[in-house]
């Protein structure tokens, strides 16, 4: 029977061999996906639901507000409506004009033939009234942004990362229902929580050419279409859609995301 203890303290040797560093190695966590992040693939189309703004469905796959809307036809009013199917598009889509063929044959009509009578035009179908979260504000914002102001006191927790799908904004720690400002004067373009990972959000549009977002807040304290001066409190701290209080602070320009730190003064 020694050939039989021999085996099973070669069984027991191994065993002991495949398990220990798997006890010995630190625990296995799950990769961290940053929720502020579009997805990596855009899709073609995206159907506007309840609440959508055409400024939040631009923010949220990283476009230029003023290329989504060339490229659907929208004018300036930036009214969408629930159900409308749009295009995922940062420019106009080409069009190809066709010119009319004409004939080279005349064609002759007989005299005595007597006039048709017109029909009634048939009134076109009315558009669906857009809801109240879906209306743009109606007041265009021209003027540059000379300065920039920190939203909220705080420290800096996490900051900007430029590579793609990364970090687009920073982490600026805080406490509950502390005041959160306006960066820049400018009109509120979204309000809402429908945006995954961003908890309460307000996005501020300054200008045709850049956007403010503020996250994660507790309350919202204007509504969309409402402007707001800068240094305006507009929300208070809070932890949507996170795990600490903190808020998390973009500027996006001409729809891509820019390092608020470069903008803001020094501190």
């Amino acid at each position: 029977m020694s050939w039989l203890r021999f085996l099973i303290r070669c069984v027991a040797f191994i065993s002991m061999a495949v398990l220990f560093p798997a006890c010995t190695s630190g625990p296995n966590y799950a990769p961290v996906q940053d929720l502020h992040s579009p997805p990596e693939r855009v899709p073609q189309h995206y159907v506007v639901r309840s609440g959508d703004t055409l400024f939040s469905i631009a923010f949220r796959y990283g476009l230029d507000f003023r290329g989504l809307a060339a490229a659907n036809g929208i004018g300036r009013g930036y009214a969408i409506y629930p159900g409308q199917k749009l295009r995922l598009e940062d420019k106009a889509a080409s069009v190809t004009t066709v010119a009319p063929v004409v004939s080279s044959t005349p064609v002759l009509r007989p005299t005595n033939t007597p006039a048709k009578a017109k029909p009634t035009p048939t009134p076109p179908p009315q558009k669906p009234r857009p809801t109240a979260s879906s209306k743009a504000p109606a007041q265009s914002v021209t003027a540059p942004v000379s300065t920039w102001l920190w939203p909220t006191d705080g420290r800096v927790v996490q900051g900007f990362n430029s590579s793609q799908y990364a970090h687009k904004g920073i982490d600026i720690a805080g406490k509950l229902e502390q005041p959160v400002n306006a960066a820049a004067a400018g009109i509120v373009v979204y309000a809402g929580s429908g945006l995954v990972g961003y908890g309460k959000l307000l996005i501020v549009k300054h200008n045709d050419r850049y956007l403010s977002a503020y996250a994660h807040n507790n309350r919202l304290l204007v509504k969309e279409g409402e402007s707001v001066k800068q240094g305006q409190t507009i929300a208070r701290m809070g932890d949507t859609g996170t795990d600490s209080v903190k808020l998390h602070f973009e500027i996006r320009k001409d729809g891509k995301p820019v390092n608020p730190v470069k903008l803001l003064p020094g501190r």
